[in-house]
């Protein structure tokens, strides 16, 4: 196991840039924190370039890391983990990943796109939400949180892992959801839009959730085969976007 003890280390300052969407992009690698999370991305084959831990992460994980390749290991200091880790209390142990390559030609089954969905937390939680209701992917259009940051990595708990995360224009993506006889449900309350209580289950389909706070434009839902919306039984004014998108997608998934 090699040691690194000193933040100013080339690799280490390398590293530390990867907290930028565009040098992960660049690079193809992403830092991914937390043991669980790790673990997650070994059993789903996903290739783990190094494996960073301090005395803490070796101690609490000895076993684990005592199978893992030791040319891929490097303990660090508490100093390097804390440059490292955007977590307000690192846990110890943290890995360089490569990004994963989710292009797919297959977009049958039910897909959720999120359009301009900004908060990381609501992100990570329709993609977790998405893989526990049998989703077969997610689409992000354009000012979509970026799944490979800290915030909506934790908030999937490895979800990415399961099921393909593609980015791509929305509208783009309509166009192929309805190519391939899927249709492409909206979410707003309108005239022409119907109740959640109305919608049967779909084996193919594409729903779209909108931006916390703008909801889908309208060059957006003009092109959708449906709107729905959710009833308001009590006296809140809206629902938060990751619950309505929860309640939305198993409406979809379950059978009467």
């Amino acid at each position: 196991m090699k040691e690194i003890l000193s933040t100013k280390n080339t690799w280490i300052k390398e590293l530390k840039k990867y907290q930028k969407k565009k040098v992960r992009q660049a690079e193809g690698k992403y830092l991914l924190e937390g043991f669980h999370l790790i673990e997650e991305a070994q059993k789903n084959q996903q290739e783990i370039s190094a494996v960073l831990v301090n005395q803490r992460g070796l101690q609490e994980w000895q076993a684990w890391l005592a199978e893992f390749p030791t040319e891929k290991l490097y303990f660090v200091s508490d100093s390097v983990m804390n440059s490292l880790s955007e977590l307000p209390t690192p846990q110890g142990i943290l890995a360089v990943m490569e990004l994963k390559n989710n292009q797919t030609n297959d977009f049958s089954g039910r897909w959720l796109l999120l359009a301009e969905v900004q908060d990381p937390g609501n992100v990570g939680t329709m993609i977790r939400t998405a893989d526990a209701a049998g989703f077969s992917g997610v689409i992000l259009g354009e000012g979509t949180a970026d799944i490979y940051s800290t915030k909506v990595l934790r908030s999937m708990q490895g979800s990415n892992f399961h099921l393909p995360i593609i980015e791509k224009p929305i509208l783009e993506a309509i166009e192929l959801f309805k190519s391939a006889g899927s249709p492409v449900y909206g979410t707003e309350l309108n005239e022409a839009a119907i109740s959640i209580t109305e919608v049967k289950p779909l084996e193919n389909v594409a729903l779209i959730m909108g931006n916390e706070g703008q909801g889908l434009p309208q060059e957006i839902l003009s092109q959708t085969n449906q709107n729905i919306y959710i009833p308001i039984l009590g006296q809140a004014e809206s629902l938060n976007v990751a619950v309505a998108a929860g309640i939305l997608m198993y409406a979809l998934a379950l059978k009467n």
